[in-house]
């Protein structure tokens, strides 16, 4: 009892000091309620790329990545984050360019411009806030808690450690902006970083670099057609999944909107993919396929038990400081992400267009933060956290990228064929989903995706009596 508190004091006392540093950062700075929306949902367009790459690099890694990738407990799943780096190459190069000369708050503002249709924006905008609030939030606040009552053995109810994690986060969403979460994502990510890379050295040294006794398929990076990842679905859909995470999320692309000019932006997000490559691959699979020759399988408890083995005990503090600052900055991204598309895409489209933003978003923060908090039960039974969220948002995703692909491809669509389409794709993938699956789902996105181009294009041509016209058709005649 002794040693936890120890522990828990330095954990609070290291998340405190990056509070603290924080807000030193910070101060006087710029304050949302003089900026509007840009200032508090965009920095006032002043982060530099090292935050631009901090705050883009916590966003995604958490404890949804660390426990739900690991607990797979093989190396198959390593190929969501070496594929990651093409979806951050093609958000660097295709859609930065585009938002940047869109002069875009939020990535749904750039389909009422192509568009010229406000509607299809408030759609689009209600379906990623409900992304956020149903799958993204929860299951941070989730696996948050059930990273440190495995790593710990703690007796404390999952809700109640959620909780103490989501008044953490809103706070710096909340009084701070994005400025303030961008810092802390940085701050939070050094460390987390490091931790979890020594927890990776630890964990090979622990079965002596020998992987020896572990089923091939767990050490193998070419998945069979029942593994989680076949290698064929790296062809088709896993390459849109990653364009749609990396080029169209408002969590992760309000990160790169912030930057004060385009090169800046994409100097943070090159550094974001070479972190990607190089860092983050071993940290999400290691410690999961040593815990398996260690303990056999465990699941999404794999990580917490490896963590609690490996690290001496002085260390299990500082790691959980790590944690906890990581879970409290991935929280409060979402969130700001979350009252920017409300402030942003509906509040001050449909209700008042000129709010004060910084009060508007605190309301609109602790909705959704009690919303999380009801919804982090339904995931206690999941066998696996990082298969679930995937196959969750392909319910999404793929209709959704398929309006940003024939909104930036296609001149002449009217909103409404593509707004249908998108209905279209939502129930074709939950056909796939809870019914009829005849391939593999990475594979079922792909075929969800390109169909519900077609099928908006089909409708714009016949129903709407407008004839699409191909854009770089039009720029190669031209030239």
């Amino acid at each position: 009892m002794h040693l936890q508190m120890t522990q828990a004091w330095i954990a609070m006392g290291l998340t405190a000091l990056i509070g603290l540093i924080t807000y030193l950062k910070c101060r006087g700075q710029g304050r949302g309620a003089e900026g509007g929306n840009r200032e508090f949902f965009l920095a006032g367009g002043g982060l530099s790329w090292i935050f631009v790459a901090g705050s883009i690099t916590i966003t995604n890694l958490s404890t949804d990545q660390l426990v739900g990738m690991n607990g797979n407990q093989m190396a198959l799943l390593v190929w969501w984050e070496l594929s990651a780096v093409v979806g951050l190459s093609i958000l660097a190069w295709v859609f930065l360019p585009i938002y940047y000369r869109n002069n875009c708050t939020t990535v749904t503002e750039l389909l009422e411009k192509k568009y010229g249709h406000a509607g299809i924006r408030s759609t689009i905008a209600t379906i990623f806030l409900v992304g956020n609030l149903v799958i993204y939030q929860p299951i941070t606040l989730y696996t948050g808690a059930l990273m440190m009552k495995s790593m710990f053995g703690l007796e404390i109810p999952i809700i109640v450690l959620a909780a103490v994690f989501a008044v953490a986060g809103s706070l710096y969403a909340i009084f701070g902006g994005l400025r303030a979460v961008a810092v802390t994502d940085t701050y939070s990510g050094i460390l987390l970083l490091a931790m979890c890379m020594l927890v990776v050295f630890l964990s090979l040294q622990a079965i002596g670099f020998d992987f020896s006794g572990i089923p091939p398929e767990r050490l193998s990076l070419i998945g069979g057609n029942d593994s989680p990842i076949p290698w064929h679905t790296l062809l088709t859909g896993m390459i849109f999944i990653q364009m749609f995470y990396w080029s169209t999320n408002q969590t992760i692309t309000q990160r790169a909107m912030a930057a004060p000019n385009l090169k800046e932006a994409q100097k943070g997000v090159f550094a974001a993919t070479v972190v990607r490559l190089l860092i983050v691959p071993p940290m999400v699979v290691i410690p999961g396929i040593v815990s398996y020759k260690l303990f056999g399988h465990l699941g999404d408890a794999a990580y917490g038990k490896i963590v609690w083995h490996v690290l001496p005990n002085w260390m299990s503090g500082i790691f959980a400081a790590a944690i906890a600052s990581a879970v409290v900055a991935h929280f409060a991204s979402v969130l700001n992400s979350s009252a920017a598309l409300y402030v942003c895409d509906i509040h001050e489209k449909y209700i008042d267009p000129k709010p004060n933003v910084p009060r508007l978003s605190m309301w609109a923060s602790i909705g959704f933060v009690l919303l999380s908090l009801l919804l982090v039960p339904v995931y206690d039974d999941a066998e696996s956290i990082i298969n679930l969220v995937q196959k969750l948002n392909g319910l999404t995703s793929m209709p959704v990228l398929s309006v940003f692909i024939v909104g930036l491809l296609f001149r002449n669509v009217d909103a409404r064929a593509a707004i249908a389409g998108l209905v279209f794709g939502v129930c074709l993938y939950a056909i796939f989903s809870f019914g009829w699956a005849p391939l593999h789902y990475i594979h079922m996105m792909f075929i969800t995706l390109w169909t519900t181009v077609a099928f908006s294009l089909t409708l714009n041509r016949w129903v709407f009596g407008r004839k699409a016209e191909f854009i770089f058709a039009r720029k190669a005649a031209a030239a």
